[in-house]
């Protein structure tokens, strides 16, 4: 799986709080939900957290939340791509200028 996909999910596993209100009128209410825990995670974490995160391997009821998330999402093209849509550009402008990715 690859690493960016894991720190996303554990991001939203980390229990943030949403920076912004979830949309009533979305198709996807939870994943709405999960997408701003998992903004909200990455904008309010320093770089050095964030790096400190990637590092450490995640428990195994993590793990086990993170491989279902992924299973669900992989089975639900249209979700997954409605997610990605959502968490992508702020995940990776948060990388980019923690110099994560280059």
């Amino acid at each position: 799986m690859n690493r960016l996909y894991a720190l996303v999910i554990l991001g939203a596993l980390a229990g943030a709080t949403p920076a912004v209100a979830v949309a009533q009128s979305s198709s996807y209410p939870l994943i709405d939900k999960l997408a701003a825990q998992v903004v909200s995670h990455y904008e309010n974490s320093s770089c050095q957290q964030i790096a400190a995160k990637k590092q450490q391997p995640p428990s195994a009821q993590q793990a086990q939340a993170e491989q279902k998330a992924v299973q669900y999402l992989h089975q639900n093209p249209q979700a997954a791509q409605y997610f990605i849509g959502k968490v992508a550009t702020p995940i990776a402008n948060k990388l980019f200028q923690c110099g994560i990715i280059p």
